[in-house]
């Protein structure tokens, strides 16, 4: 563990480590972490845990580096400004941990869902996609088009460049096909 962070009243009056830092100098950086990153530490491992402050700490020095010609020594204290980059990286963390966990959770559920679809939809969709797949090309890709993109005829005819008669006879003979061949494994036509 590092040792206890310095307060800026530590080091005097006249160290000049904030203006070296807001005009790019890098060794400044270095004294920068070496001086507040316990305290950044401190801050962070508060707000997200000691797993995950490592990473706040890194992406707060980035930030600063990257953000420093808008630190301003009159406006407030180096220390100050980076504990308001650490907090709003640590806030940031915990909101996109809380987004990614409610993403997973909704995919669990997603998937139960799914596992607990009947068996009879499953049959289904497999003899759909047999069936599709036995189709001339051209009619399948009307098929998928019409069916799983939700397109309309004329947005069909627009992706494929078929005449709209063609595309509606496609549909009609690719229906009526899936509809036999539905009607020959003994199942009522439809979901």
């Amino acid at each position: 563990m590092r040792p206890a962070p310095l307060s800026e009243a530590d080091h005097g009056d006249d160290d000049d480590l904030p203006v070296r830092f807001a005009k790019g100098d890098e060794t400044a950086l270095r004294e920068l972490y070496d001086r507040y990153s316990g305290a950044v530490l401190h801050l962070a491992a508060a707000t997200v845990g000691p797993a995950e402050a490592e990473d706040i700490v890194q992406a707060t020095f980035v930030a600063a580096w990257q953000s420093r010609p808008s630190f301003d020594p009159d406006r407030g204290s180096l220390l100050g400004w980076l504990m308001t980059i650490a907090r709003r990286r640590a806030v940031d963390h915990v909101r996109s941990r809380t987004r990614a966990d409610r993403a997973t959770d909704e995919a669990r559920k997603a998937t139960s869902e799914v596992a607990d679809e009947a068996a009879d939809h499953v049959v289904a969709r497999i003899v759909i996609a047999d069936e599709l797949a036995n189709l001339p090309l051209e009619q399948q890709r009307v098929l998928q088009l019409a069916f799983f993109d939700d397109l309309t005829h004329e947005q069909i005819v627009a992706a494929t460049g078929l005449p709209l008669g063609t595309v509606k006879s496609h549909l009609r003979r690719g229906m009526a096909r899936l509809r036999t061949r539905w009607e020959v494994d003994g199942a009522p036509f439809g979901p």
